[in-house]
């Protein structure tokens, strides 16, 4: 299934402009022609997402109105419950899980073309279950960050700075939806992170402990966490009073410390630029998946070398791991590989 919006999102860029029949480049954000957006945001918001046919656990076609399998009792997914996004260039996944009443995670992607060649953008946001409606911040957060970001590449503004201003923007978003009724309950928040990849470098931003990581697959280098997690596990950690493993076990392991929510007014993100020394894959993922496997080279194993020329795929791979491990959690992956390229290599099945 692809994430909702106009003809061609959730694909590459066609050969003509789908406004105009013109002809149009693989890199073009806009159709010189009529100006036409021929490579808008893709956002996992449910819309144009049908569910399956039939029950994922028990196969039966015997489905209630409400969603709900009539021979095994599960919820069947549907609209935001499992979304999947190929823009070429980058791709992902995100999925419920198997615990989990409704997908709480939410992902936004795009791609701009840029003096400097083609460029990817990409956010993740895990709405934070112990708030008021964390699967609606988490979407509000994902599209108004990556509607700046996209808009600041396209510009051939200053990537640092549009990092901290896309969180400003998440935050005005989360902060509209409102305050909980009454004295009780958070106000809606999320965590989140997002990463803008050129020829060049990768531009990472964070809140909470959603993560992005390199899996690198050149000689002489070695797979790395980007993120550092805004947790109680992480400081913890830092202290010396746990390993990691226990941190995380721990009862408030996973609290954060840092979001995006009208109860934190003005968030200071983490912003860092890193240039890949040489070919790779970024991943962006919520902790859905980390939790099952939080090391980078294992994560590298299991998504190269297939993420250098199917990120979706590799996408899936990810996501059916952190499920088969046991789905606790939502799980979002998105893979952008490296070098960025408008002429990405064939993928399997393609000619």
């Amino acid at each position: 299934m692809t994430a909702g919006g106009p003809a061609g999102t959730g694909a590459r860029p066609a050969a003509v402009c789908f406004a105009c029949g013109e002809p149009v480049g693989a890199a073009d954000s806009f159709c010189e022609a009529c100006g036409a957006e021929l490579a808008p945001l893709s956002v996992s918001d449910g819309r144009g997402a049908g569910g399956p046919p039939g029950c994922e656990s028990c196969s039966s076609s015997r489905i209630s109105a409400d969603g709900y399998c009539e021979s095994c009792g599960r919820k069947v997914r549907s609209g935001r419950d499992h979304q999947e996004a190929d823009l070429g260039l980058v791709a992902g996944v995100t999925d419920r899980g198997l615990r989990h009443q409704r997908n709480e995670d939410a992902m936004a992607l795009g791609t701009a073309s840029t003096t400097a060649g083609p460029a990817v953008v990409a956010v993740v946001c895990d709405g934070v279950s112990s708030s008021a409606r964390p699967d609606e911040a988490s979407l509000a957060a994902a599209q108004a960050a990556a509607g700046v970001l996209l808009a600041e590449v396209r510009a051939g503004r200053d990537l640092l700075a549009a990092a901290p201003a896309a969180v400003s923007a998440a935050a005005a978003a989360v902060a509209g939806l409102g305050r909980p009724a009454g004295l009780l309950g958070d106000p809606p928040s999320s965590t989140f992170v997002s990463a803008v990849l050129t020829s060049e470098a990768a531009i990472v931003c964070w809140l909470g402990d959603s993560r992005a990581y390199w899996l690198a697959a050149g000689p002489g280098s070695a797979a790395q966490q980007l993120t550092r997690d805004d947790s109680v596990a992480e400081e913890l950690v830092a202290a010396g009073l746990l390993s990691e493993a226990d941190a995380l076990a721990s009862a408030q392991g996973h609290v954060v410390t840092r979001w995006i929510g009208a109860d934190l007014a003005n968030p200071e993100p983490h912003v860092m630029r890193f240039e890949p020394p040489g070919p790779g894959a970024l991943l962006l993922c919520s902790d859905g998946l980390w939790n099952y496997q939080p090391t980078a080279a294992k994560l590298a194993d299991l998504a190269l070398p297939a993420a250098l020329t199917d990120p979706l795929g590799a996408a899936r791979t990810l996501t059916s791991f952190a499920i088969d491990a046991g789905g606790m959690d939502n799980v979002t992956v998105v893979l952008a590989p490296f070098p960025v390229s408008a002429d990405p290599m064939p993928r399997r099945g393609q000619q």
